[in-house]
């Protein structure tokens, strides 16, 4: 709907015979989409009034209606749906008075009904009750009126007496399996048919929810979940039941809700094969003869007779229905239903009864197969015999099937679907047969499209929401081997039972790098296949494509190891057993394909996708996969230049530090360094420890203005130039002075630098000399044995801002016991809200030091500077601690 409101509400006025109950109204553009718009909106309010009797009707002429208006006259529609106690009334205004329209007693010609415009009125005198026009001066009225049948209270349907061959077959006993679920959805009875249909006894299941054990149809677009389908008061349906053994056994289930002797609301479900639900269906509806009068059959076959009453409202119901009336219909053995894709260019299989269903479904043909009329699925065709032209209908291709009439469906003069009934002798069918069952098409055409653009649009409303979680998935990590996992992880079992990824590097030969399949237990043994068998190519090209390969070397395993049990060949190896390759060929069986992966014009992997053996994947599942592929080579070619960035700047970064701290004889030396900012190794502190000559090491600790890659670019000018100034003999103040000239040297990309450097001589008795220089660095901290701490050194201009600097050094003893402690600002700065840990606050840290070593001493001053905020630190911290031990270790 493009815009109005859509309402509903009771009102007390009359309009011409009849008391108006309920209205509805809405409004839709001039575009071609709000026909379609149209027909849903008048569907679901006639069927929400439980009008379901006329709905077609009313769909049809609506449709008609609104199409004159917003396709031909050019306009936007009013469409107003009024509701009575034995009519409803429709009424669609247009903005086009002065169009010319015939009134109903009129004798003008309505014009070819074969014509594309102009049946909406003819449709009316046709199916409508009463109909009209009414004209103002801006707007033109069109409506109608539809009666709803008067059934005698007390009518009940009845099929009509069938002969023996025509009746359903069945496989033996017909088991009718009875269960009974709580309020809470868990199985509180399983009877004995439910045992002999699943291969579960009561125990196994009693007090486990129904859904563990459901297995819905896993084509998206399915309006009714199991779980809604249990808070119904009556629901009939189809799905799935996963049975002992893991295969799924297809249902046909009718629920009743009840209340137990407790008063406690419970639901009772009855459920047979599939292929064995005229047991539960609901019989067809249809109105009673009139008492004392012979009812004849009617001179065609409407959509009530053919589809039954009520239409199921999902479309796989419709479809299923459909096909096994048309076979029915025809006396045939098999019928099928293939829906166009949306560019008309292929058919995909969507229904079929007594073909392998399995292996057929989601199967694609093309809409022209071969030239002449018989090759286009548009035109109705007749095939007496198959075996003349083999290959004529590839549905059917090694089915036993000889004889075949197909019909086209269209709406609006497109391509729907196609409409099939075949049986296995020759010669059944004739052009009579595609009279009638073309009819039968052109009757059903109308509510397949209406379901299948309504499954279309819950499909893409589900793919929308599905995209979006898959992009701000992909988007949290950078991970290379998280993001392969997710896009795996995302893919089964949305989309497919299994799925492999194989990544391209630097134009090599694909790998493969992950591997999942919904069930774990055969993850293993289908890497183990992918493993033995060439990978796919890695071809560009945009979509989806086929890939035997798997299935084949499957097929073909599985073959050997049946031999082998067989004592037909090589005996089976240890690591190998039967179970376990044919679950693999089992698991690999349908259809496989490969879709691109795709990044930046390279083809950087390829994304795989399998079904289990003998189902195909729908063109709608296959163009959400590829949607997914390229969100996913996108985040992976961003995990890959992530890595790849990240290892060049550890890489770089670990290039700052010191490969390592040199043993110092006589002197205790440990370092704690931490940088700010995730993936940062170095930011703007540093140290250094080196030896200058022999019994001569040099120290440093410093700090850059800043953080992050440009502060580190300044910390590897600082730290590389120390060096080679102190070995060049330059003093303390000399070595500062020089370094602080090439800081200034750097131009605009200078940064001014705290710096503590000094030079370490140790003393045969067991004592050290230090020479200090303090460049507006925190001042070292000198711990004594008697546990007393003192500044050790006085503050000094620091470097980077002034050219002339005039640095002096001192020169210091440390004692045996003694410890020297230097840090950088991220130690004394640290902060929890207006508290900071401040000189005085390293001070009392350090005097609790007494008799550690160096390395406890920096351990126990970092863990006092972790536990003094609960915030991450926003700044660099490096700690340098040196102690004498003297001759004898304390």
């Amino acid at each position: 709907m493009s815009s109005g409101e859509l309402g509903v509400d009771t009102v007390d006025t009359r309009t011409r015979s009849a008391v108006i109950t309920a209205r509805a109204a809405a409004t839709f553009d001039p575009v071609g989409r709000s026909v379609a718009t149209a027909r849903s909106f008048v569907r679901d309010t006639l069927q929400g009034w439980g009008f379901t009797d006329v709905v077609d009707d009313a769909v049809v002429l609506t449709s008609e209606l609104v199409t004159n208006a917003v396709v031909h006259a050019g306009t936007a529609a009013d469409v107003l749906c009024l509701r009575s106690e034995d009519a409803v009334r429709i009424e669609v205004s247009d903005r086009y008075p002065e169009r010319e329209i015939p009134l109903q007693q009129s004798s003008v010609n309505m014009g070819s009904p074969d014509r594309e415009g102009g049946r909406g009125l003819q449709l009316c005198a046709a199916l409508a009750t009463r109909w009209g026009v009414d004209y103002t001066p801006t707007h033109k009225q069109v409506w109608f009126q539809l009666d709803l049948p008067d059934r005698p209270v007390g009518t009940r349907a009845a099929g009509p007496s069938l002969p023996a061959d025509l009746l359903p077959l069945t496989d033996g006993r017909v088991r009718v399996a009875v269960v009974q679920i709580d309020r809470m959805g868990a199985i509180s009875a399983w009877n004995e048919d439910a045992e002999e249909l699943f291969g579960y006894v009561a125990d196994q299941v009693t007090g486990k929810p129904l859904t563990d054990l459901a297995a819905w149809p896993h084509t998206p677009g399915t309006s009714t979940g199991i779980a809604d389908a249990l808070q119904l008061s009556r629901w009939e349906g189809s799905y799935g039941i996963r049975g002992a053994d893991g295969r799924v056994t297809p249902v046909y289930a009718s629920h009743l809700r009840v209340r137990d002797t407790d008063g406690e609301p419970s639901t009772v479900c009855l459920l047979v094969r599939d292929d064995e639900r005229a047991v539960l269906q609901t019989p067809l509806r249809g109105p009673a003869p009139e008492p004392g009068t012979l009812s004849e059959p009617p001179a065609t076959d409407s959509f009530e007779i053919f589809i039954g009453q009520p239409a199921p409202d999902d479309l796989d119901g419709l479809l299923q229905r459909t096909v096994e009336r048309a076979r029915d219909m025809l006396d045939g053995d098999a019928a099928f239903l293939l829906l166009a894709t949306d560019d008309e260019t292929e058919l995909e299989v969507r229904a079929s009864t007594g073909l392998p269903s399995a292996r057929q479904r989601f199967a694609r043909v093309p809409v022209e197969a071969g030239p002449g009329r018989y090759g286009s699925a548009r035109m109705p065709a007749v095939h007496e015999d198959l075996t003349v032209v083999p290959g004529a209908v590839p549905l059917l291709n090694d089915t036993g099937m000889r004889s075949v009439v197909t019909v086209p469906l269209k709406v609006e003069g497109r391509l729907t679907g196609s409409l099939g009934v075949a049986a296995e002798s020759p010669d059944r069918y004739s052009n009579e047969e595609a009279l009638r069952l073309q009819f039968a098409a052109d009757r059903i055409a109308f509510a397949v499209e209406s379901a299948r653009l309504g499954e279309l649009e819950r499909l893409r409303r589900g793919s929308l929401s599905f995209l979006v979680e898959a992009s701000d998935l992909l988007a949290g990590t950078l991970d290379r081997d998280q993001t392969l996992a997710l896009m795996a992880q995302m893919t089964v079992p949305t989309l497919a039972t299994w799925c492999a990824v194989y990544t391209v590097a630097d134009q090599s030969e694909p790998q493969l790098s992950y591997v999942l399949h919904e069930d774990e237990e055969r993850i293993d043994g289908l890497k183990a296949l992918l493993t033995k068998i060439a990978p796919p190519d890695p071809v560009p090209t945009p979509g989806a494509r086929v890939w035997n390969a798997p299935s084949e070397a499957a097929h073909q395993a599985a073959l050997r190891t049946s031999m082998r049990t067989l004592g037909l060949g090589e005996p089976m190896s240890l690591g190998s057993g039967i179970g376990t390759t044919l679950s693999t060929a089992s698991a690999v069986g349908g259809e496989t394909v490969v879709l691109p992966l795709v990044a930046r014009n390279r083809v950087i992997g390829m994304l795989t996708l399998g079904k289990p053996a003998d189902e195909h994947f729908r063109q709608e599942i296959l163009e959400l996969a590829e949607d997914l592929s390229r969100r996913a080579a996108l985040a992976l070619d961003n995990a890959r230049l992530y890595s790849e960035r990240m290892a060049i700047s550890q890489s770089l970064q670990r290039s700052l530090l010191p490969p390592g701290l040199p043993q110092v004889p006589g002197v205790e030396v440990d370092v704690i360094y931490r940088a700010a900012g995730e993936g940062n190794e170095v930011g703007g502190d540093f140290y250094d420890l080196f030896p200058i000559r022999d019994g001569a090491y040099g120290f440093a600790i410093g700090d850059v203005c800043g953080t992050g890659p440009e502060a580190a670019a300044v910390t590897g000018l600082a730290r590389h130039a120390l060096r080679l100034l102190a070995r060049e003999g330059f003093g303390g103040p000399a070595v500062l002075e020089r370094l602080n000239a090439a800081i200034l040297d750097e131009g605009a990309r200078s940064r001014f630098l705290t710096l503590l450097y000094g030079e370490l001589w140790p003393q045969e008795d067991g004592s050290a000399i230090l020479k200090v220089v303090c460049a507006g660095h925190p001042l070292p901290l000198r711990l004594r044995q008697d546990g007393t701490v003192e500044p050790y050194a006085e503050p000094q201009p620091l470097l980077g801002v002034m050219e002339d600097l005039e640095l002096y050094e001192q020169t210091v003893t440390l004692d045996p016991g003694d410890v020297l402690l230097c840090v950088t600002d991220g130690v004394t700065e640290r902060r929890e809200g207006t508290r900071m840990l401040g000189d005085d606050g390293l001070a009392d840290v350090l005097t609790t030091c007494t008799g550690l070593t160096a390395g406890a001493v920096a351990a126990r001053v970092m863990r006092a500077v972790e536990r003094f905020a609960t915030d991450a630190p926003s700044d660099d911290m490096a700690i340098l601690a040196m102690r004498v031990p003297g001759l004898h270790k304390d």
